[in-house]
């Protein structure tokens, strides 16, 4: 277990320094509200409208779908960090698993989960 003691220290003095600027700006921080800090900001532009406005199931169901395809996409480094190890096995293993993709990004596609619209 010593072998891990200097990161167990580095945990604490980073827990310890962040935890130290927080109270000091907590303490020492200037706390004067004007009507200008109090209103609602969204990149520089003035909001309109109620916030509470609904989002088109559309809107979900491509971002779930980035998601995962984005996510796929992340198992190739691996694979492509030990291709010379895993031969011919690996190529096969890793065309399996990107037609699967292909598979289901296709079924997406067909099915109109991409439209815009």
């Amino acid at each position: 277990m010593h072998e891990y003691f200097p990161i167990l220290v580095l945990f604490i003095f980073a827990f310890c320094i962040s935890a130290g600027m927080i109270i000091a700006s907590a303490l020492f921080g200037p706390r004067r509200s004007t009507p200008t800090k109090s209103m609602p900001y969204e990149c520089g532009v003035t909001p309109t409208g109620n916030a509470r406005n609904r989002f088109s199931v559309k809107y979900y169901l491509i971002a779930m779908l980035f998601i995962i395809f984005d996510i796929e996409v992340a198992f190739l480094y691996p694979w492509a960090v030990v291709f010379m190890d895993l031969k011919i096995f690996g190529l096969i293993e890793m065309g399996i698993f990107i037609l699967i993709l292909l598979v289901g990004y296709i079924y997406a596609w067909k099915k109109g989960a991409l439209d815009w619209d």
